[in-house]
């Protein structure tokens, strides 16, 4: 926020995070389901650098196939920490749930470059302390209107 002349950012928050990455699918990945979880997806290789095509490296963003809104590596490449800590969904059918305020770590979202094709689901999520630094880990920033 310093940076950006204090424009308001934060995390998106899980949901809008997931919001987000379907942009309006109801499938694995906005692209379709993922027929090979544990190896070369036709699916996956479109959309989403993962341990099949990544190279070992993360790649700059765009290089793959971006979402209906507009919207690139949502899948793959690194995973984004999200503003929600990490716990088991509300019970029934919610509509924007708010995450924990506490729990074991922060979720991270999206999959990357060293996970399988499976874990490149927009539903795939994934924990760690707020701490945890690794050069397959950032995020994507919400501007809050």
């Amino acid at each position: 926020n310093e940076r950006a002349g204090g424009a308001p950012y934060r995390l998106p928050s899980e949901a809008e995070w997931e919001y987000a990455a379907r942009a309006g699918s109801r499938t694995d990945t906005y692209a379709g389901d993922i027929r090979e979880p544990l190896g070369s997806d036709p699916v996956v290789e479109g959309i989403a650098w993962y341990w099949n095509n990544s190279g070992d490296r993360t790649h700059p963003v765009g290089g793959k196939r971006a979402n209906s809104w507009g919207l690139h590596d949502m899948l793959g490449n690194v995973s984004e920490w999200v503003g929600d800590w990490y716990g088991d969904y509300p019970g029934g059918s919610v509509t924007d749930p708010r995450g924990l305020y506490t729990g074991p770590g922060r979720v991270r979202r999206g999959g990357s470059k060293l996970g399988s094709a499976g874990s490149c689901r927009v539903a795939s999520r994934y924990y760690n302390g707020p701490g945890y630094r690794h050069y397959v880990l950032g995020f994507r920033l919400a501007r809050i209107q």
